[in-house]
């Protein structure tokens, strides 16, 4: 799973912090949220998909990771 902001969608609404304050951040400079490096993505994807389905202006992008196929 990867997770991102789109900053220029990002109006500091902070939503995803409410939902998921293991993996997001809030940086008071910008008034934009942030993805923890060191957080547990896996742990957090279910917090992670609200906090996207939340964003009122839809500026978290979630990425599945693709399952490589076993030869």
């Amino acid at each position: 799973m990867k997770v991102s902001i789109d900053l220029g969608r990002c109006e500091g609404h902070a939503r995803c912090l409410e939902c998921a304050p293991e993996v997001f951040g809030y940086d008071d400079v910008t008034n934009q949220a942030f993805v923890v490096a060191a957080a547990d993505l896996q742990t957090n994807s279910t917090a992670i998909r609200d906090a996207a389905e939340g964003c009122p202006e839809l500026a978290i992008k979630v990425t599945e990771d693709a399952i490589q196929p076993s030869l």
